[in-house]
């Protein structure tokens, strides 16, 4: 089964008045980074309305979510800059009118996660991004991509409020799932390429470097001493979180999108 959105995409693109428009890879630039720019966008009712619209095609289309957080980032003041980067991801939609999200039989239900933070990626105010893609067996189930409220001390930080962050969502879907009656669920996997955070949520020692993270961020360890919740390491080339947190070359970023099973009208693998 995929759950697509093409008719409303075709809609936006009308809407946008760009409905002949050239095509692109991907829908945010890794060489223009983002930043508070001066000035305003003459029409802001028209950003506000593209990229509120863009937010609900999120739902079937999760390889815009960072794009779309970013642009929300500047509803109350968008300039002519933001536009382009409104602009550019429709571009993208343009060229990928026939991807959705695919949902296929699982030979297991394994609840296994992915989560990222790029440290101070935000060149405006130095917050970083967190993202996180859960999946139930091999279809994606719930995924973010958010700016982190704080600005963090370092990366270990950034990387374990992003952790805290999907145990939750995580410990949420096991509920929900036992409510369902759909059991015994075996142990959820959360995976993160930061080894500092790793190494944070199973040791006891309370380090230095991290005695200013807020106490609440510690129930991810908590869950993990009961079993409830294990994290292992995952190499940054295998992160599949890693497209929620930054832009990312074309060759990459289609690499994800299709782990991420978001896939154009054709038979399910």
């Amino acid at each position: 089964m995929r759950l697509s959105q093409r008719r409303y995409m075709r809609d936006i693109l009308q809407r946008a008045g760009i409905t002949d428009c050239k095509a692109l890879a991907t829908p945010a630039s890794v060489t223009q980074p983002v930043c508070q720019a001066t000035g305003s966008f003459d029409n802001p009712t028209q950003y506000r309305r593209l990229a509120g619209a863009l937010q609900y095609l999120t739902i079937t289309r999760p390889d815009l979510s960072y794009s779309v957080n970013r642009l929300y980032q500047f509803m109350h003041s968008p300039t002519d800059e933001h536009w382009g980067l409104l602009k550019r991801v429709l571009r993208y939609i343009k060229g990928t009118l026939e991807y959705g999200l695919c949902i296929a039989a699982s030979e297991n239900s394994d609840i296994h996660a992915y989560s990222d933070s790029d440290w101070a990626g935000c060149p405006v105010d130095h917050k970083s991004t967190s993202g996180y893609a859960v999946f139930f067996g091999k279809n994606l189930v719930s995924w973010v991509s958010r700016k982190q409220r704080t600005v963090a001390r370092s990366s270990t930080e950034a990387e374990y409020k992003g952790l805290a962050d999907v145990c939750a969502e995580v410990t949420w879907v096991v509920s929900l799932l036992r409510e369902l009656g759909l059991g015994p669920i075996s142990t959820p996997t959360l995976w993160c390429d930061n080894l500092g955070a790793t190494y944070l949520c199973a040791n006891p020692v309370f380090h230095a470097r991290t005695k200013h993270v807020e106490v609440d961020y510690h129930f991810v360890r908590d869950k993990v001493s009961v079993g409830e919740l294990q994290v292992h390491f995952v190499s940054t080339k295998d992160q599949l979180a890693d497209i929620f947190t930054k832009p990312l070359p074309a060759a990459q970023f289609a690499t994800l999108r299709g782990k991420l099973n978001v896939v154009p009208h054709l038979p399910c693998a």
